[in-house]
């Protein structure tokens, strides 16, 4: 007889994140279609590319780069790395994310210009989807990309000329606009991905006092793919749920 399945009652493992993306086929004032440039501050991200093809681009203290996307490719970055998805051709990706949770409760911020980093209220102003109805809008997230590429080509010009001012500049303000949310971000973690460690170090413990009676608590979980599909940063976005932290 078959176990009766939970509802994503546990953690993915290591309690990472999972999106199905399919990236943004608009095209951006510089003739590319893709995604909205932006940093995380605390995780790691990664792209495991199910079909299509594409680029992502990269910028680091360690200089610019681009890395080709085709199906079975793997690529991820750590925070701090600003990345843009380009679609070159239908490109769709499944996302893992570290820390399940912080991605959701805002570990990112989007390379817009300057102006719009100055205080928490204009940005979040500028990230906003919704419209004078409330809801998100495929329009207002398509300016929301316009915009970030446009601070995106910023930096990298910048960088690029040997100026690395502006893109410290933007390490500092994205640091001075994630501060009001950094308590809910550490009470994610306690409950997320650091008690998935702690789990570990007792089960070691345990077989260590060769105690294996936790294995009777062993469980099987299933989702199907979440609808509907939101607008995400960086395309249409299936984000699979995240346990209560």
């Amino acid at each position: 007889m078959s176990p009766e399945l939970g509802t994503h009652d546990a953690p993915l493992p290591g309690s990472v994140g999972l999106s199905a993306l399919r990236v943004y086929p608009w095209e951006a004032l510089d003739g590319l279609c893709g995604g909205s440039p932006h940093l995380h501050l605390c995780c790691t991200e990664a792209y495991l590319v199910v079909s299509g093809h594409g680029r992502l681009q990269t910028l680091t203290l360690d200089g610019s780069g681009e890395q080709p996307l085709g199906a079975g490719d793997v690529v991820w970055f750590t925070p701090g790395t600003i990345h843009r998805a380009v679609n070159d051709g239908d490109l769709q990706v499944l996302v893992l994310m570290q820390n399940s949770g912080l991605p959701e409760a805002g570990d990112a911020v989007l390379t817009f210009p300057p102006r719009y980093l100055a205080d928490r209220e204009t940005y979040l102003e500028a990230r906003d989807l919704t419209g004078p109805d409330g809801t998100p809008s495929a329009d207002r997230a398509r300016r929301r990309r316009d915009l970030a590429v446009e601070g995106f080509r910023e930096l990298r010009e910048a960088f690029e000329a040997g100026d690395r001012q502006p893109l410290e500049a933007f390490h500092a303000s994205s640091s001075r606009l994630v501060q009001p949310v950094l308590d809910d971000w550490r009470g994610i973690l306690t409950n997320g991905a650091a008690a998935s460690v702690a789990r570990t170090a007792a089960q070691l413990d345990a077989l260590a006092a060769g105690d294996h009676t936790y294995l009777r608590e062993a469980t099987v979980s299933r989702t199907e793919r979440p609808e509907p599909v939101t607008l995400g940063m960086c395309g249409f976005l299936n984000a699979y749920p995240v346990p209560n932290l």
